[in-house]
Formats: C-alpha cells, sequence, structure tokens
C-alpha cells in the first residue's frame, strides 16, 4: 500500500484520544443516534477536510461533496460548516426522513447506479455504508465514474470478521450470520435491523484492497484504519490480522480521466 502526504494532517489528529471518544459513541447508536451520529459527522467532515487538504493543499471551501448513502442527512451541517456543498444519495426514502431533518439536499437513487453525472463531483464519500450492499464494487466503480478527474473518492465501511461487523447482531456474527440474526430475533423479540444476506454482507479488508490496486478508474493513495490512533495503522498491512484488527477500512483513491478509466467495472472476488 503506498504512502502518502494525503494523510499527513489525519495521522496528526488520529490520537488515542480521538479513538477512545468515537468508539463510546457507539453505545448511543440506538438509544440517541444524534448523538452518535452527530459526532460521527463532525469527524468525517474533518476526515475528508485532512485527506483533500493533504492531497491539493486546500480546504474543501466551495467543493461539492456527494455522499453515497447518507441516510436521514446527520453530516450534512457538518459539510455545510466546512464550507462545502453537500448532497447524498440514498436508496431507502424511510431512512432518508427517518431523523426527521431537511433532506432537500437529498436524492434518492441506489449506490450501484448513481443518479450523477459523470465527472460532477470533486469528492465522493461513502460511510459504513458498503457492508450493506450485495456488490459493493459496483458502488465503488459508480462513485469513481461521477468524481472529477483529480477528485477524491473515499469509501470506508466496516469489516465483517471486526468486532462491530455484525452490527447489532455482533459478536456473534462470527459463528454465522444467519444465526446470529436468529439469536437476536429470540433474544430481543424483534427481528435485527439488518438482516445477514439481505442487508448485510460479509465484506473484507483484502475486498477493497484488491478492487483499489485493480480498477483502471483510479489511483490508491492510502488506506488505512478509521478509528485507529496512527502508531496503529500498520495492522492493514498484515493480511488476515487486519481482517480483525482493522473493524473499518478506509481506501482513498484519486479518480482518473474518462479516457485512463478503460471499460468495464471490477467485481469483488
Amino acid at each position: 500500500m503506498p504512502s502518502s502526504p494525503v494523510t499527513a494532517g489525519l495521522a496528526r489528529r488520529a490520537t488515542l484520544r480521538r479513538s477512545l471518544s468515537l468508539v463510546s459513541d457507539f453505545r448511543f447508536e440506538q438509544s440517541d443516534p444524534a448523538r452518535f451520529y452527530g459526532a460521527l459527522a463532525r469527524d468525517t467532515a474533518m476526515l475528508i477536510d485532512d485527506l483533500w487538504t493533504g492531497a491539493t493543499g486546500t480546504t474543501l471551501d466551495g467543493l461539492t461533496v456527494l455522499d453515497v448513502g447518507g441516510g436521514p442527512g446527520y453530516f450534512a451541517d457538518a459539510f455545510a460548516d466546512a464550507g462545502a456543498r453537500y448532497v447524498s444519495v440514498e436508496p431507502d426514502a424511510s431512512e432518508m426522513h427517518a431523523a426527521g431533518l431537511d433532506a432537500r439536499g437529498s436524492v434518492r437513487g441506489s449506490g450501484t447506479a448513481l443518479p450523477v453525472r459523470s465527472d460532477s463531483v470533486d469528492i465522493c464519500l461513502s460511510s459504513n455504508v458498503a457492508e450493506h450492499v450485495r456488490h459493493p464494487w459496483i458502488m465503488a466503480e459508480e462513485m469513481l465514474r461521477v468524481t472529477r478527474p483529480g477528485g477524491l473518492v473515499v469509501l470506508s465501511y466496516t469489516m465483517w470478521w471486526g468486532p462491530f461487523g455484525g452490527h447489532e447482531t455482533g459478536p456473534w456474527h462470527v459463528f454465522g450470520g444467519e444465526r446470529a440474526a436468529r439469536r437476536y430475533a429470540r433474544v430481543h423479540g424483534a427481528e435485527p435491523k439488518n438482516r445477514f444476506g439481505e442487508s448485510l454482507f460479509p465484506i473484507r479488508a483484502s475486498h477493497g484492497l484488491r478492487w483499489a490496486a485493480e480498477t483502471s478508474g483510479g489511483e490508491l493513495l492510502a488506506a488505512f484504519p478509521r478509528y485507529h490512533p496512527r502508531w496503529a495503522w500498520w495492522c492493514v498491512r498484515v493480511p488476515g490480522f487486519r481482517e480483525l484488527a482493522v473493524s473499518n477500512l478506509v481506501v482513498v483513491l484519486r479518480a482518473h480521466s474518462a479516457a485512463d478509466r478503460g471499460l468495464g467495472t471490477t467485481l469483488a472476488r
């Protein structure tokens, strides 16, 4: 994996204190989603700002950020505060309105067939969505398609074998996704929000790294654990171990021009 100045700013901010704060907020995901997603939104906007500044030496001011799978729009204010124009694409209408937020900056559509012109956004982001998509690398290629040459694609996803891979069914998901779903229903008296094989899939770090290395649509700039302190980023370089230790992988690519992208889509193996 290439090292790059693109992560220099984030590396300075990726402290143990930040990691502990982010992990502690996970306990509020179900009970107080505004608190959880608000904190995650602020950190995500800073992450994107760090990466863009590292790649270009400029800020997000005036740029268009497309968030694939933006949900109810918790990230909108954080990116607006950074000076960016934020647009999200969300396939589920009920999810778009789940928090009662202003959804005028949202577009209903599929991540695997984005209703967005090619080469039309500066940054395309997807945060904790790929694990919910049956064909995530089709979505990733779509993200590259809509990003202008020289723009950034930032794909961040939760890995199956990590501690949060089963989402609310974890840690029992390591014994099988369907078994974990049945256990959740038995214990809680309701089906889990994320159903294995329907809205939750066993995505791995190796899948994303292989796609990023092989796609003709962009150049891999960096890959790192999203929530780890900088001194623990080395675990991405260790096959097998990274599937357990990384938890959430971020891959950052610089989009190529249409002429360099070639034909076809790289599918997950």
